[in-house]
This record gives structure tokens, C-alpha cells and sequence, in this order.
């Protein structure tokens, strides 16, 4: 019989459904060097949850619950690989005489001089591997280190529920049959997993600075792992445009967070945000990072590149009027031409909006109207209803306010919404 938690009147379990959702990647992880497996590591993860959930209540939150949830894993994965050796020891004095079989060689110690000891980025390449496709890659790698449920990923993605479920199930099952290593590669293997690698770093980064779902609006655990894990690459690979395009990009926007909710933890526009919050030293460290990537770069940039010098636009500027508007909209232009997406264009309608004003963009974001990618993203309906406000058409743009707030899945977010959808009058 399965046991059953203890019950918990204080509420004890919602705060641990929230730690664990915060330690939750790094349990995984360091599981993962152990079982070499991560299917098998998110399983052990799952049963420090269930055991804390049935402990807890009872005896109460121990003071670093964080590591008790990282050691009752780890103890769990010991006590299964310790099985599968007990295991394959007896077939082994079964199936034949031991006496004729070499001792197994110690593996070979490896001194890369740009080796990382971090299970994190192990976890990341592991799961950005190349026998996976992009899209799984993607899925797999939101779900061990972001954290995020199959419904959160499928907003971020933007594609449905269960093609996003078929994608995490055969990509842990690729890994475990092919017995992909739990490692960082080396030379050609790791310049082959970079993009897939970069791609999931930002989007976990996204997550944090303007999470999917729940009620609140920052997930700061987040952003702090996507950034350091940007910061690890960038010392790793310094010859790469791209990985210091991305760590600017990420400096420039957390230098912002401080500033982007109010006391209550609501959300604060760009506009009307109070920039003397905004972190200076990192701005210093994106700007350093951008000149890095510059300076690194041959022909074209390439799409990080761009989106950190947009998000330098921003930080030069120290009243939101001083913004660079039309510089931002050129910068956009090149960014969709270097990578097309629905989402990249309607965020170059807003550029295009502040720049030469809305009733430009708004045929920007009409034409993306029946893209069935945004079809239930909510942003396409906020920014058309921002448009078609300071165009003074404040009854459709209520509407369009009303339609994103029930597309949105944050809670927060959605209390914007509607309270801009009745500032319209």
C-alpha cells in the first residue's frame, strides 16, 4: 500500500512544494552524476518530495531544507546503485568463473584545462545532446533545470500540452537507452550543443523575469541559475560571440529586477519603472559582455547579439523618454531577418510603435493575428490593446485587455490586465 502523507492543517506542504520547485534542478542534477540517468534522477527528486511531504508536517521544516531534500535523494540514488552492483555481482558469480576475468580498469582521469565541475551544465549538455531533436532538447532541459511543468513549458514553446508530454518521455528515454554520458563535452561535441545549449539557458532565464503561471511575477531562482550558468560559458568558451552575446543580454535584463515589481510584488512596467533601482554594476558587466561579443564577432551578428544590444538601448537610457526608440526598431528589423518568429515581430511592432508611432505598428500585429503559434499567447492581445488605446479606440482596446487577461496564466500579470482594461474610458 502506498503510504499516505500526513496531514497538514498548517500548510506546511504548499512551502514545501516551493522549495522543492526552487532546489529541484540542483537535486537532479547532483543525482544524476550519481544514477547516470536522468529520468532515473527526476524519479529519486519526486521521492525526496514525497518523503518531505510525509515528514515534514510531522517533525517539523529542518533549517536547510534544500539539503535534506539534495541528501535524501543522493542517499536514495547510493542505496539503487549499490543494488544494481549487488545485482550484477551475482549474475556475474552465477554465469561464469570470475577467476578468468581481468579486474575492470579504473577510468582514465581527465585534466581538461577547461573542464567544469558543475553538475548544472552537466545537466544541460546532457540534456541538449545531439540525439535529441531541438525540440526535445528544449522541453527535456525546461522541465529538469527550470523546473516547469509540462503545461508551463508549452506556454514557453508555444505548442500544445501533450505534444510537449510525448517530448520529455522519449527524449529520457533516448538518453537512458543510448547511454548518453552525464558530462560536458569537449572540442567539436560541445560546439555542436552550444545553440540548443544557449536557446534553453534563455528560456529558463524567461521564466524567471516574467514566470507563466502562479502568483508571483519573478521567479529570482531562475534567472539566478540561467545567469551563472551564462557567466560559466562565457569563461568557458571565450572565443564565442554568441555565449557572451547571451550573458549581456541576461546581465542587462537582471539589472532591472529590483524595479519591475511594486511592495505588494505587482508588476511595474518598463515606463514607469523607477530606473535609480536598476543595478548599475550589472549594467557594467553587460556592457562589458556586449563589447566582448563585438569584439569576437565575424560578419553577421547573430540573434543574441542583436537582443543585447537592444537591451543596452534600454540601459543607456536613464528616463524611459531618452530611449533610443528608433535605433531599437532597426535592431529589430536586422533580429527578424537573422531569426524570423511571430514573437520576434510583434516585438518589433512595439519598437516600431514608440519609434514612428501606433498606427504603424498596428498593422504589424493585425498580420499576426491568425498566426496559429499565438493564437492563445497572451502578449499579442495586450500589445494590440495598447496600440488601439493610444490610438483612442478604448472600447475595442478594453476588450483586447480583457482577452489577454484570460489568456494569461499568472496571476499577477493578470490583475494588469484588467486593471488597465478599466483605465480605458
Amino acid at each position: 500500500m502506498t503510504a499516505q502523507p500526513t496531514p497538514d492543517p498548517s500548510g506546511t506542504g504548499t512551502a514545501i512544494e516551493t522549495v522543492f520547485r526552487i532546489e529541484s534542478p540542483r537535486i537532479i542534477a547532483g543525482v544524476a552524476r550519481v544514477v547516470r540517468d536522468v529520468g532515473i534522477a527526476e524519479e529519486l527528486a519526486q521521492d525526496a518530495l514525497v518523503a518531505a511531504l510525509e515528514q515534514w508536517p510531522r517533525d517539523g521544516v529542518p533549517d536547510n531544507p534544500g539539503a535534506w531534500l539534495m541528501t535524501t535523494a543522493r542517499n536514495r540514488a547510493v542505496d539503487l546503485v549499490r543494488r544494481r552492483e549487488n545485482y550484477a555481482r551475482k549474475l556475474a558469480e552465477i554465469g561464469r568463473d570470475l577467476s578468468t576475468v581481468s579486474p575492470p580498469e579504473e577510468p582514465a582521469v581527465l585534466h581538461d584545462p577547461d573542464d567544469i565541475d558543475d553538475d548544472l551544465l552537466r545537466l544541460v549538455f546532457t540534456a541538449c545532446h545531439p540525439v535529441l531533436s531541438t525540440e526535445a532538447r528544449t522541453a527535456l532541459t525546461l522541465r529538469l533545470l527550470g523546473g516547469l511543468t509540462t503545461a508551463e513549458i508549452a506556454r514557453a514553446v508555444l505548442v500544445p500540452e501533450p505534444t510537449v508530454a510525448q517530448r520529455i518521455v522519449r527524449a529520457k528515454r533516448t538518453l537512458a537507452t543510448r547511454n548518453i554520458a552525464f558530462e560536458v563535452p569537449y572540442g567539436p561535441d560541445r560546439e555542436a550543443r552550444l545553440g540548443s545549449v544557449l536557446d534553453v539557458i534563455y528560456l529558463i532565464f524567461n521564466e524567471g523575469y516574467a514566470a507563466t503561471a502562479g502568483d508571483d511575477w519573478l521567479r529570482p531562482s531562475l534567472c539566478e541559475d540561467a545567469l551563472r550558468l551564462a557567466r560559466v560559458l562565457s569563461s568557458l568558451m571565450p572565443k564565442e560571440p554568441e555565449v557572451h552575446g547571451l550573458t549581456a543580454l541576461l546581465e542587462f535584463q537582471a539589472s532591472r529586477t529590483a524595479a519591475r515589481t511594486g511592495p505588494s510584488g505587482e508588476p511595474v512596467l518598463l515606463k514607469d519603472q523607477n530606473r535609480a533601482r536598476w543595478n548599475r554594476m550589472l549594467i557594467a558587466r553587460g556592457v562589458a559582455a556586449l563589447g566582448r561579443a563585438e569584439a569576437t564577432s565575424s560578419g553577421a551578428p547573430g540573434p543574441y547579439l542583436l537582443q543585447a544590444a537592444i537591451a543596452a538601448c534600454h540601459a543607456h537610457a536613464y528616463t524611459y523618454e531618452e530611449t533610443d526608440w528608433p535605433r531599437i526598431a532597426v535592431l529589430y528589423g536586422l533580429l527578424a531577418a537573422r531569426s524570423p518568429s511571430p514573437v520576434v515581430e510583434l516585438n518589433r511592432a512595439v519598437a516600431v510603435s514608440m519609434a514612428e508611432g501606433p498606427s504603424q505598428a498596428l498593422p504589424i500585429v493585425d498580420a499576426l493575428t491568425d498566426d496559429p503559434a499565438l493564437r492563445d499567447y497572451h502578449l499579442l492581445p495586450s500589445v494590440r490593446a495598447d496600440l488601439l488605446s493610444r490610438l483612442g479606440r478604448t472600447t475595442e482596446a478594453r476588450a483586447e485587455f480583457e482577452r489577454a487577461a484570460s489568456l494569461t496564466r499568472n496571476e499577477r500579470e493578470r490583475e494588469l490586465l484588467l486593471r488597465r482594461a478599466a483605465e480605458q474610458s
